[in-house]
């Protein structure tokens, strides 16, 4: 049975941290699509405090969780295991977006492992409802290892690569909401930078 919980425990921050993947769901206030995203890397996902997590935001192929995030702010994570012990977790709450060029975003940047190339952001959610589910029906996985795709792919982008990004596709969602601001671009030497 499902259980609800008051704040992220040493139990549930365990969990958390054993898992490699997470999704991410948002939706606009009104009409147009929900978005649901897998992330991957481990080393990207971090609980802050009782009530608040924070992922590292990678550039991808839409910018859908950042223009719902400035539309309304819902958000939902939720992580599952594929292990023998089956259990689903979620995190229901309320998201903002810190970009690399926001004064809070190096001392959030503490928080998470190694470096990652083509970081856009961090997410950084206020949790409002915990809650887990069974999970029972969710099959076995092993994990082979994490997937280094992504980090090869961004390893290769220059700065003017990521600009046009923000001015292309990561501009607006799929259904014309604003996400990134062409005006502003990440500055790169932040982007790019270790703890």
């Amino acid at each position: 049975m499902a259980k609800e919980f008051e704040h992220l425990d040493e139990s549930l921050r365990r969990f958390i941290g054993a898992q490699a993947m997470f999704f991410v769901a948002t939706a606009p206030s009104e009409g147009g699509r929900v978005n649901l995203s897998p992330k991957g890397y481990r080393d990207t996902f971090a609980v802050l405090d009782d009530h608040t997590v924070a992922y590292l935001d990678l550039f991808g192929s839409g910018v859908e969780t950042i223009a719902h995030l400035r539309d309304n702010g819902r958000i939902t994570v939720m992580f599952c295991s594929f292990t023998r012990n089956s259990r689903i977790l979620r995190l229901f709450g309320t998201g903002r977006v810190v970009r690399p060029d926001d004064t809070e975003f190096a001392e959030l940047r503490t928080h998470f492992g190694l470096e990652h190339p083509g970081i856009r952001a961090v997410v950084v959610i206020d949790v409002e409802r915990i809650a887990d589910a069974c999970g029972y029906s969710v099959p076995y996985y092993e994990l082979v290892g994490e997937r280094p795709v992504l980090d090869t792919h961004h390893a290769r982008k220059t700065e003017e690569d990521f600009a046009r990004r923000i001015e292309g596709d990561n501009g607006h969602s799929i259904d014309g909401l604003a996400a990134l601001d062409a005006d502003h671009p990440l500055p790169s030497e932040v982007q790019r930078t270790s703890p």
